[in-house]
C-alpha cells in the first residue's frame, strides 16, 4: 500500500488487503498455533517476512504471543479480539467485492488488493469527495489538489478506472470528466465499519473523522437513498466532528422531489424542511440500524425520520451490519 497519510477507514482496508496479514488472521480464527504451524498455515514466506508481519500485528493488539509454564517452554500465537474484530470488517470487503461490476473478486487474490488499494488511495487522495460532487477531469482535479502532483494523481485515477470505482462522463469540451460508479457509492458502509474498528482498536495511531470524509460518505450514499413517490422536501443531514463549547458539523442539504434525489450541497446553510444531526458515532449507528435516539431532528419530523429511516435501510441492504461490538 501506499506510505502516504489514510483517511478514517484507510488504515484497517490496508491491513486487510496485505495478503500475509489477512493468512495470519485467518489461521489463528481457529484456534492458537505453533510460530511452525502457523507459518505452514500462512502459505510459507520467508522466516524473516513472517517475523516482521508477526511483530507489527502483536504491536497493534491484534494477535498475542503465549509462552507455556512447560520445560522446555513453547511458543504459541493467538488471535486477539481486535484481530477478531478486523476479520468482520474483512467480511464486508469480500462481500463488497463480490459486487464488483468485473465479477466476484477474492480478497486474497491479486485482483483483490488492487482493487482494495484503488479505493483506499482515491479516499486518501480525496479524489472520491471531488467526484462525489459532480464529474471532473483530471485537469479539474489537479487544479483543487494542490497537495498531489498530477502524475500522482493520474496514477490513482487510472488505477479507479480500471477496476470500475469510476467511469468517463459523456460531456462537451475538452478533457474527459469522470463520474463515481454505483459499486464505489455501496462502499460507504464498508468505509464506515473500518472506520468503527478503527476508532474501537487503534484510535490513537489511525486519522480521526473529518469533515472532507463526512461529506464524501453523503454525498455518495445520498443518490442511493430510495424513498416513497410522494416524499418532498429539503433536508439537512449533519455530523458533529469536534464537540465542546465551539462544535464543528459537516455533511449535506439533500433536496428530493417525488422521491428522486434532485440537489445536494455540501453547505449546511439556510433553513431545510427538516434536519437530522448527530455525533459521529451516533451517525455510525444510524447505519447499523440502530433506533432514532442516535440522532436529533428539527424542523418537520416526519421528513426528517422518513430520511434516517431510509438512509439506514441504504446501508444494511449494501452490506452486512457493522459489527454491534464496535459501536
Amino acid at each position: 500500500m501506499s506510505t502516504q497519510i489514510r483517511r478514517a477507514g484507510g488504515t484497517a482496508l490496508g491491513l486487510l488487503s496485505t495478503q500475509l496479514n489477512l493468512y495470519i488472521l485467518q489461521a489463528l480464527a481457529d484456534g492458537d498455533l505453533s510460530p511452525l504451524d502457523l507459518r505452514l498455515a500462512a502459505s510459507v514466506p520467508p522466516q524473516s517476512t513472517m517475523r516482521v508481519y508477526m511483530r507489527n500485528l502483536i504491536e497493534m493488539g491484534m494477535i498475542e504471543r503465549g509462552r507455556s509454564e512447560t520445560f522446555p517452554p513453547t511458543t504459541s500465537y493467538s488471535l486477539a479480539s481486535p484481530g477478531r474484530a478486523l476479520l468482520k470488517v474483512g467480511d464486508e470487503l469480500q462481500a463488497w467485492l463480490n459486487a464488483s461490476p468485473n465479477g466476484a473478486i477474492p480478497l486474497d487474490s491479486p485482483g483483490g488488493k488492487s482493487a482494495t488499494q484503488a479505493l483506499v488511495e482515491g479516499w486518501s487522495a480525496n479524489i472520491v469527495r471531488t467526484l462525489a460532487s459532480r464529474p471532473h477531469s483530471l485537469t479539474q482535479l489537479s487544479r483543487l489538489n494542490a497537495q498531489m502532483t498530477y502524475p500522482g494523481l493520474e496514477r490513482r485515477l487510472s488505477a479507479m478506472r480500471l477496476v470500475k470505482l469510476v467511469e468517463p462522463h459523456p460531456a462537451a469540451g475538452r478533457g474527459t470528466p469522470y463520474r463515481v460508479t454505483d459499486w464505489l457509492r455501496q462502499a460507504v458502509p464498508l468505509l464506515a465499519s473500518a472506520t468503527v474498528w478503527e476508532r474501537k482498536c487503534l484510535p490513537d495511531s489511525t486519522p480521526r473523522i473529518g469533515r472532507l470524509d463526512v461529506e464524501a460518505a453523503v454525498l455518495l450514499i445520498a443518490p442511493l437513498i430510495q424513498l416513497p413517490s410522494t416524499f418532498n422536501g429539503k433536508v439537512r443531514l449533519a455530523v458533529e466532528i469536534r464537540g465542546g463549547s465551539n462544535p464543528a458539523y459537516a455533511g449535506a442539504v439533500l433536496e428530493f422531489e417525488e422521491g428522486a434525489l434532485t440537489s445536494s450541497s455540501s453547505r449546511l446553510e439556510g433553513d431545510p424542511d427538516a434536519s437530522i444531526s448527530g455525533t459521529v458515532m451516533g451517525w455510525l449507528r444510524q447505519m447499523n440500524g440502530n433506533s432514532v435516539t442516535d440522532v436529533e431532528f428539527g424542523g418537520d419530523r416526519d421528513l426528517g425520520e422518513t430520511v434516517a429511516s431510509a438512509l439506514r435501510a441504504t446501508a444494511a441492504g449494501l452490506s452486512a451490519p457493522i459489527d454491534k461490538s464496535l459501536g
